[in-house]
């Protein structure tokens, strides 16, 4: 019965080696390493390159050739993506910044001192959380163009955490929020995570999120003041 485990496994190996187009394992690791290797690049951001100096590259180095060391080399590439990442990050800032200047313009928004913006669309009736508690929350996060980066609800698992431990605009935001409220910030970069890139957050982002106050667990201690909320929408 093992044999024709192995038997069988084997011969599904073969077919879909077969079927892209693959001989040996060998070749599927070779084709492999190239998908890699390009992955590494578009994740770089670089675009404008010479294709065939890349691939000149490759083989001159792996021969020992090459006309330009290992460290060298390292260098001009991290100074190149680091460029890059750095006109996205000022792109990032700058469309942030217009988008937060428009939606403060919507019916309902409010705008804190420290420029978070919020709008209740559900007025929660239980407690309020100061910024030492700890809180449970169904939230979704996207850029400003939409794109989701995090989702407690497509994961269907709320998250707990203390509202000391995660970034400025959520300290602040959930505090004037109420048990069984639901809300929707508009962060400014500055109350997120600045100019680094967070997993799927590039730098210098603007984050919006839908929140759902589920539980607010108190905690014994001095906590933080909560902030003064406006004592009216923003001027439109």
């Amino acid at each position: 019965m093992k044999k024709c485990i192995v038997f069988m496994a084997a011969v599904a190996c073969t077919l879909q080696l077969s079927a892209q187009g693959f001989k040996t394992r060998q070749d599927s690791v070779s084709y492999a390493l190239g998908i890699t290797m390009a992955e590494t690049l578009k994740k770089s951001g670089i675009s404008n390159y010479n294709e065939e100096l890349v691939k000149r590259a490759i083989s001159e180095h792996l021969a020992g050739k090459g006309t330009m060391d290992a460290t060298a080399a390292d260098k001009l590439y991290k100074e190149e993506t680091k460029k890059i990442a750095d006109q996205k990050a000022l792109a990032n800032k700058k469309a942030g910044e217009d988008f937060l200047a428009a939606n403060k313009k919507q019916k309902s928004v409010q705008v804190t001192a420290s420029g978070l913006q919020y709008k209740h669309t559900t007025e929660g009736t239980g407690l309020q959380p100061d910024g030492n508690d700890k809180v449970t929350v169904h939230y979704h996060g996207t850029l400003i163009d939409g794109t989701v980066f995090d989702s407690s609800v497509q994961r269907g698992t709320p998250a707990t955490f203390g509202l000391n431990q995660v970034i400025p605009g959520w300290t602040e935001g959930l505090q004037f929020m109420k048990e069984g409220g639901k809300t929707t910030f508009y962060i400014p970069s500055e109350l997120a995570y600045g100019s680094r890139s967070q997993n799927k957050i590039p730098g210098n982002s603007a984050l919006i999120f839908e929140v759902e106050l589920i539980k607010v667990e108190p905690v014994e201690g001095a906590g933080n003041a909560k902030p003064a909320a406006p004592a009216a929408p923003a001027k439109k």
